[in-house]
């Protein structure tokens, strides 16, 4: 018992010397998000309470209907598909996610960087999904995956926690058009992946984490940080006929979206840089207070 306590401690420790360094490294900040906790709390408690028994009902009906409609998703037919060769192990919502926001770039050149090569077999499905024109960067920390490397792949031996190592990666490489992050799940490491090459990504490309489990993951934390500035709305000017004009920081004028789903997150990089957010008024007759 004695380890575990001991554990236990260090681990308070640590985060007590975190919320202190984040204190006195941004104390405006730390106490706007302190005023924001009540509503976290809110949030949550409201979450867990979500499942009432009319709800499920509801639930229940719209998985009958599941799969009855839509596109055909070429990357969950290849999965189905897929019994014997190289292993590719995916939840099966991770697919309906994918054909979202990666269809796209099917038949087209798109560079993908996948962080976790583990079996190979998804560097395989990439490929065989979105075509001749797909190139493929493989990374992961066990120098045997070399092994799947062919003139359309590329393997990189690496720890994705390392920034040196992502330096390189970027200064050897174009840049990629979709990332997904496969990796050691650890969310230091996957911030560190996210920060280096977030930047990277190309105009209208996908940054993908998969495996975000947890309720308090940190990962997901920090990504609530991150999209805390999507909403930013300063620098405004109003014109009474005209309506508003806002310039946007500078994440906003290159994020288009964040969205968060079961063990995912997702970040799309607008197609180009928005220089503004308008919001004209059309018509003639309005209420005499505006």
């Amino acid at each position: 018992m004695m380890p575990v306590s001991l554990s236990r401690m260090r681990r308070g420790t640590q985060i007590i010397g975190n919320v202190l360094g984040s204190f006195l490294h941004h104390p405006l900040l730390f106490l706007r998000l302190l005023s924001a906790i009540p509503f976290l709390v809110r949030g949550v408690s409201y979450g867990r309470s979500w499942v009432a028994a009319t709800e499920k009902e509801t639930l229940s009906s719209c998985l009958d209907k599941a799969g009855s409609a839509g596109s055909v998703n070429p990357l969950r037919v290849h999965f189905d598909s897929h019994r014997e060769g190289r292993g590719v192990w995916k939840f099966l919502h991770y697919f309906d996610i994918y054909h979202r926001h990666l269809s796209k770039f099917a038949g087209r050149e798109v560079h993908v960087l996948e962080i976790g090569v583990y079996s190979g077999g998804s560097l395989q499905m990439w490929q065989e999904c979105f075509g001749q024109q797909c190139h493929v960067y493989g990374v992961d920390i066990e120098r045997a995956c070399k092994v799947y490397e062919d003139d359309r792949t590329k393997i990189f031996v690496g720890d994705q926690g390392d920034r040196g190592f992502w330096k390189r990666f970027k200064e050897e490489n174009p840049a990629i058009d979709i990332l997904i992050d496969d990796g050691s799940h650890d969310p230091e490491h996957q911030i560190v992946t996210l920060e280096e090459m977030l930047p990277h990504l190309r105009p209208g490309g996908i940054y993908l984490c998969e495996d975000v489990v947890g309720k308090w993951n940190r990962f997901h934390s920090y990504v609530h940080g991150l999209a805390t500035d999507l909403n930013s709305f300063e620098s405004v000017t109003s014109d009474q006929r005209k309506g508003l004009a806002c310039i946007p920081t500078q994440l906003q004028a290159a994020i288009q979206s964040i969205h968060f789903y079961p063990f995912v997150t997702v970040i799309e990089k607008s197609d180009h840089l928005r220089r503004e957010f308008t919001a004209p008024k059309h018509g003639t007759e309005w209420q005499p207070f505006l």
